[in-house]
């Protein structure tokens, strides 16, 4: 039984029976076969699914953004924004998908031979609940673009999320079977990226489940993109307009209840400007209200689950028996759900749990350096390397530092947020792979040369 709880009260809100082996199978191969049919239609025809899909989330998002917020906790205007992202995404590869696949020439001994871009098939996309549907359509409107179908797997606790996506497809118009939605426990996994119907596979999850995957994927020899944990640093230096950086430093932190790869988790601020620093980014932490997230004004609702905020809290009380300095928070919110308050922790060093573990919660873990390169050298001193951001005045100066900076996107005086203009993704143990902008829809296609002699080409 699948089971979707509440984080806001720990109730449950729908139990759900698990797809058996044969709903499985049926999948698999209805799947594979309009895949078959998707492929041969125009990337110009094909991007009308992704309009339709635009439009079905526009037109429910109240509703969806309602069923995130019940199922995971996330307060309901982010969770409109996410619905509202989603659909942009859509609209973004609606428009430049027939761009981006189009055939490359090649010339040369005045051949007129190509690159082309053909679907590997169907990909089967393992996706987390902290978004629970823009992880899905980050990565769908491009695969479907590209003409590829697709099998979601998604997180446990988030199943009505999960079968609203198989809704809105439908609705979009899907060709039927190219999308399924598949309710299946972690162990059933491994059959499925076994199986041949599936070409590839896509996990955006932690580290630990992205090893176990692409070892099975690796077995099968299957192309994979992974997208996984992340302890972002946020770097400020003694030059940064500091009461700018740290209202941003805030958002950075905190949006989604701290509950993202790519919220800013390390602040590395310059020993000159620490203190103000740490005052301004206190101040503005006071503002934030806990609450009931379907509220409007609610900044931090419920963390998803119950595990999740008893480890975020082994986290910090390791920290502060540390050495660290607990400045607010630090303890789980008494009564009905799994609340957790925004946490500052300061002074803390390079050895110390908060700086060498991804926190994903409401933590924030302040780390002092005497100086740019110090500063360089901390947020470099992590087995992640997904986002990261160089705050100062001096933008040129920031440019040529972020070139020394092991991550795969680097913001100068912003917040690192995912858009379909850019690729995303990480290096080191934040996975490898690429999604969003031209690079993420090349992911899951076959690269392919067609060649064509001098003597064919005169002709």
């Amino acid at each position: 039984m699948i089971t979707a709880i509440n984080p806001a009260t720990g109730k449950a809100l729908a139990t759900f029976e698990a797809h058996d082996d044969a709903s499985v199978d049926a999948a698999l191969c209805a799947a594979a076969a309009a895949q078959k049919a998707w492929r041969k239609v125009k990337v110009e025809e094909r991007v009308g699914l992704l309009s339709g899909m635009a439009k079905a989330l526009r037109v429910g998002k109240a509703r969806y953004a309602e069923m995130i917020t019940l199922e995971m906790g996330k307060p309901i205007v982010e969770a409109e924004a996410e619905i509202e992202k989603c659909a942009y995404n859509c609209d973004f590869y609606a428009e430049h998908a027939p761009r981006y696949l189009a055939d490359e020439p090649v010339r040369s001994n005045a051949s007129e031979s190509v690159v082309a871009f053909d679907p590997l098939g169907v990909v089967l996309a393992i996706m987390p609940w902290n978004y629970p549907f823009w992880q899905f359509f980050r990565f769908a409107a491009p695969a479907f673009a590209a003409g590829n179908g697709a099998i979601l797997k998604h997180a446990n606790n988030v199943p009505q999320c999960a079968l609203a996506i198989e809704e809105i497809m439908n609705e979009a118009g899907c060709p039927k079977g190219l999308f399924r939605t598949l309710l299946i426990e972690p162990q059933k996994v491994a059959g499925i990226i076994a199986d041949d119907r599936i070409a590839a596979v896509t996990l955006t999850g932690s580290t630990e489940v992205g090893a176990i995957v692409a070892a099975q994927a690796g077995k099968a020899l299957k192309k994979q993109v992974l997208e996984l944990g992340g302890s972002d640093p946020f770097i400020v230096l003694a030059d940064a307009d500091l009461e700018q950086a740290a209202a941003v430093a805030v958002k950075a932190r905190y949006i989604n209840v701290g509950q993202s790869c790519v919220n800013a988790k390390r602040f590395i601020v310059e020993t000159a400007v620490a203190e103000r620093f740490v005052e301004l980014f206190c101040a503005e932490v006071a503002k934030l209200k806990i609450g009931d997230p379907l509220e409007r004004d609610t900044n931090i609702g419920p963390m998803a689950r119950a595990n999740l905020l008893s480890g975020l809290h082994v986290q910090v009380e390791k920290t502060v028996a540390a050495g660290a300095t607990l400045k607010m928070g630090g303890k789980p919110i008494d009564g009905h759900g799994f609340y957790y308050p925004p946490t500052v922790l300061d002074h803390v060093t390079e050895e110390m749990t908060a700086f060498r573990e991804e926190t994903f919660g409401p933590v924030a873990a302040i780390v002092r350096a005497r100086d740019a390169e110090d500063a360089i050298r901390l947020a470099n001193q992590t087995e992640f390397g997904l986002g990261s951001a160089i705050w100062s005045r001096d933008v040129e100066r920031a440019r040529k530092l972020a070139r020394d900076l092991d991550a795969g996107a680097v913001f100068i005086n912003g917040m690192v947020a995912s858009d379909p203009r850019y690729p995303f993704g990480g290096i080191k143990r934040s996975g490898y792979g690429r999604e969003l902008g031209v690079y993420g829809i090349r992911e899951f296609v076959n690269i392919k040369t067609v060649w064509i002699g001098p003597a064919a080409a005169a002709k």
